[in-house]
């Protein structure tokens, strides 16, 4: 199982928000790996896992973009049915609490990326 950094970005609710922040690292070409971008009211939350940290680091801060940083799992489930409901039971089992998750995958795929912020990271980076 794999650790990773997420970004976590606070910003205004607005058109091209997510455009300008993936823009940010894409002209340093950091590659983004996971997102979710989430609006209430005026305000919107994106977070971010990239391929360069320490790249996604620096352009940020020089586009004058707040960010904090949290470690999560990213990990590679199968992309069947029931995959994701038996990996959230094992956490579940091991009184791990989920507290954010995001996947993605294409269709007809083998596998499925899932992101997850947990209560015992640790931990639950050996339950396979």
């Amino acid at each position: 199982m794999a650790r990773a950094t997420q970004f976590t970005l606070s910003h205004e609710n607005l058109p091209g928000m997510l455009a300008s922040i993936a823009k940010v690292l894409g002209n340093e070409k950091v590659n983004v790996l996971s997102c979710l971008t989430m609006t209430s009211g005026t305000t919107g939350t994106t977070y971010l896992v990239v391929d360069n940290v320490e790249k996604a680091k620096k352009a940020l801060a020089n586009a004058r973009l707040t960010y904090t940083e949290a470690d999560v799992l990213r990990l590679e489930l199968p992309n069947t049915p029931g995959a994701l409901a038996r990996f959230a039971g094992k956490l579940a089992q091991e009184e791990i609490n989920i507290t954010l998750g995001y996947q993605t995958c294409t269709k007809g795929s083998r596998k499925a990326t899932i992101v997850l912020a947990v209560s015992d990271l640790d931990k639950a980076a050996t339950i396979r």
